[in-house]
């Protein structure tokens, strides 16, 4: 065991959760304005209704496929009856599948910001960190299921990345687990959690934004600004408010 691992496979994630945490905090805290999504459907909606439905159902999925791969320990599945192979297989369609929607969505996302120009022009150097970071973490998670399997010699990360990442929570790491990952299952998850330390700074935020407050809102009243309004009968239904 090495000072680098110690340092990549304890420190950094330990740090990044933290700065997650904290930043989540201090910007909700100190930046509520800025907690927005700064949309830009105004200004072109054409590739935004074909890239946000891919890219947002296709990370959704990534994310309860990753839940259920690095939480749930092997044992579990094995008690309820899924054997290895029918576990590794419904993994990995489904993980193709969900990175490839992922990956297409963030594609015509990325080609609308370059190539429209009122969108391009609203799209910050912190949106451009946060693109690079969210598809070079999506391109090694895709990347190394897919050669892993087009080799023959998939890597079983349940018994290296998701135990490591669990005593992670644990408050008793386990370093040794990663050096035994292959590297492209190392820089994944380098790079996410690079990725988790800067979301609290960029607009992922929204994420955790939920309309809650829309449930008790109270009606909105429209008052007319007719000028005939008076020398007319009104019209059936709500009553006029004066």
């Amino acid at each position: 065991m090495t000072a680098l691992d110690i340092f990549l496979w304890v420190a950094v994630p330990y740090a990044s959760i933290a700065v997650f945490v904290v930043g989540h905090v201090w910007r909700y805290r100190y930046d509520k304005f800025g907690w927005t999504t700064r949309s830009s459907q105004l200004y072109e909606r054409r590739l935004l209704r074909l890239g946000s439905p891919l890219f947002h159902f296709g990370i959704l999925l990534v994310a309860l496929g990753h839940i259920g791969g690095l939480l749930i320990p092997e044992s579990w599945t094995d008690a309820i009856g899924i054997s290895e192979t029918a576990y590794h297989a419904t993994a990995v369609a489904l993980g193709v599948l969900a990175g490839t929607c992922t990956l297409a969505g963030a594609a015509i996302l990325v080609y609308r910001r370059r190539t429209v120009g009122p969108v391009f022009s609203a799209t910050t150097r912190n949106d451009k960190i946060m693109y690079v970071l969210l598809v070079g973490t999506i391109v090694l998670g895709l990347g190394t299921t897919v050669l892993g399997n087009l080799t023959g010699h998939p890597h079983d990360y349940r018994q290296t990345v998701a135990p490591w990442f669990r005593s992670i929570f644990y408050f008793q790491p386990e370093p040794a687990l990663m050096t035994q990952a292959p590297i492209g299952f190392q820089l994944h998850a380098v790079a996410a959690w690079v990725l988790f330390a800067f979301w609290p700074f960029s607009r992922l935020v929204h994420v955790f934004s939920m309309p809650l407050g829309y449930l008790t809102r109270p009606y909105i009243v429209y008052r007319s600004r007719d000028v005939r309004q008076g020398s007319r009968a009104p019209r059936r239904g709500w009553e006029q408010v004066r």
